[in-house]
């Protein structure tokens, strides 16, 4: 179905020297009807091939691509991406950037009426994917007012509906709640097993769709040859991979396992070695003292936010203290982005009270607020506005009033190898993130609010995250970040708040919230359950 033919890649840069190549030495083929799982660090080409299979790679990025690209029979290099749409369907990792229409329902719509598919089986197909992916009761909504986990299932919802043979998926649960993404892998694996569509996805959170994939392709860095293989088999060699497979690694076990239920038949032994072991509590997940609230970092009281008809917040208690680490948790659409914005200033409460060292934040000027609080959001193109990463990281020492190099060294300290002369646009998704997340670390401001800031990062970037936040907090500052990375919760948050319909179903330590929730609960709490371990480390910090 997808055949690469000594295919690669480079973009031009400028400079007399030639750029190196991004993609080199790909030769294989996709059969029809394979889920396809594409892994590797953060930018080592993972966007741009999948964009070669969609044609979006030249036709719309430019670059050089030598050697050949055919998807059922089509050469990319002379069909462009209209003329490979009744084929391929994407999702990129910015589903903002597909939307054509105002409202879900026309989105899911659009493309079908683009290929001329008769009325009545737009219309049965736009209600058989409405069910499928959990948005029947959003299918009025206007598209500006969901959350971006919403956003991401319209926009694969889109793809899915002109039933294209080829599905291109970048990153598709990165913005999920683990309920929806297991839905809509659910759905793809439907696709491929009944209806012979072939899969082709990149994904960072592998302990979610590692066990789909009928093959993995790993890219182990730019420009490198690929290695492809079962999962079990390129897990093996993999520098990423799920917990779940770093604890058989750990532990020893052949073959490594792929999921929760693998590992637990043969974690016996280990948890009869844990039993007697007290879990390693480091500095970094020890809760502070609740403070006064007059010495509190922000205190929301009886908060409700409304927007439109929506209660998007009701009745909200929140009180932070220095040093502390929480982690906002919940379904898509839960409120924690409208949370997040309240505290910032973004959102003027209905009623109660929002304060932010001692400010009121919809109140304040922004140039006072950004010595208070700083606020990373999804979409990281929103703090992005210069021509470079160095001028983005100048402006930033300037707007913050730091030392000249402060922003490009939390760069180079989060992500090493972003070269200083890139556009941001041209960045990955992760490696914006990195972007944005260093340009408001800048101003080291008391209050940190991250959105989803794990969004397109590898394991490895992700620990370089861990480390910088840890650090932020160990001199007082205190973070709060909205995810559905369950994982980054267990290793970072000494607190969870799992917010349902707009308000506070729990609120408490980390190993109490989520170990009850088999929802939010770490693989390696599941695997040792009923032992209160959430992560690897501290499994080997234990052995």
């Amino acid at each position: 179905m997808i055949r690469f033919e000594d295919v690669s890649v480079r973009y031009a840069q400028d400079g007399p020297a030639p750029a190196a190549p991004v993609l080199s030495g790909l030769d294989l083929t996709v059969p029809e009807g394979e889920l396809v799982l594409l892994v590797g660090p953060s930018g080592s080409g993972k966007s741009t091939l999948l964009g070669t299979v969609s044609g979006l790679v030249p036709h719309f990025t430019g670059g050089t691509l030598r050697g050949r690209v055919t998807v059922d029979g089509r050469d990319t290099r002379t069909h462009r991406p209209r003329d490979l749409a009744d084929v391929v369907g994407t999702v990129g990792q910015d589903p903002m950037a597909h939307f054509v229409t105002d409202t879900v329902e026309d989105e899911l719509a659009y493309g079908m009426e683009s290929l001329g598919i008769p009325p009545a089986v737009m219309r049965r197909r736009v209600e058989e994917t409405l069910d499928l992916l959990g948005l029947a009761e959003l299918r009025e909504r206007p598209i500006a007012t969901l959350s971006g986990g919403q956003r991401q299932r319209v926009a694969i919802g889109s793809v899915l509906t002109p039933h294209p043979r080829v599905l291109v998926l970048d990153e598709p649960t990165s913005a999920l709640d683990p309920g929806a993404a297991e839905d809509v892998l659910a759905v793809l694996q439907r696709l491929v097993h009944d209806l012979g569509t072939t899969v082709l996805l990149a994904e960072h959170r592998l302990e979610r769709v590692v066990h789909y994939a009928d093959r993995v392709i790993l890219l182990p860095g730019r420009g490198l040859p690929p290695v492809l293989g079962t999962p079990a088999e390129v897990m093996a060699v993999s520098p990423v991979r799920p917990p779940v497979v770093d604890l058989g690694a750990l532990a020893g076990w052949e073959p490594l396992p792929l999921t929760v239920r693998d590992a637990r038949r043969r974690a016996a032994g280990l948890r009869d070695r844990l039993a007697e072991t007290p879990v390693p509590v480091s500095t970094s997940v020890k809760a502070p003292d609740a403070p006064e609230k007059a010495d509190a970092p922000a205190v929301v009281e009886r908060l409700t936010v409304r927007r439109g008809r929506i209660e998007a917040l009701r009745g909200v208690g929140l009180t932070l203290s220095p040093g502390e680490i929480v982690a906002l948790m919940g379904r898509n659409g839960a409120g924690k982005s409208t949370l997040l914005a309240t505290l910032v200033g973004l959102v003027e409460p209905a009623s109660g009270t929002v304060r932010v060292g001692g400010a009121e934040p919809h109140r304040t000027r922004a140039a006072e607020l950004i010595r208070r609080v700083g606020l990373v959001p999804q979409e990281p193109r929103d703090l992005l506005y210069a021509e470079t990463v160095a001028a983005e990281c100048a402006a930033a020492d300037e707007d913050a009033g730091a030392d000249p190099g402060t922003c490009r060294e939390l760069v180079g300290t989060l992500l090493p190898g972003i070269d200083g002369a890139t556009h941001p646009r041209d960045l990955s998704e992760g490696q914006r993130l990195t972007l944005a997340l260093a340009v408001v670390l800048t101003a080291r401001p008391p209050l940190l609010l991250l959105d989803e800031p794990t969004r397109g990062l590898d394991y490895a970037a992700k620990a370089r995250l861990v480390t910088v936040l840890r650090g932020l907090a160990a001199e007082g500052h205190t973070i709060v970040l909205a995810t559905h990375d369950v994982e980054l919760a267990a290793e970072l948050a000494h607190r969870v708040v799992i917010l349902a319909e707009g308000e506070i179903l729990a609120d408490g330590p980390t190993a109490e919230v989520v170990v009850s929730s088999p929802a939010y609960a770490p693989q390696i709490a599941k695997v040792l359950a009923p032992l209160p371990w959430l992560t690897v480390e501290q499994v080997r910090s234990a052995l």
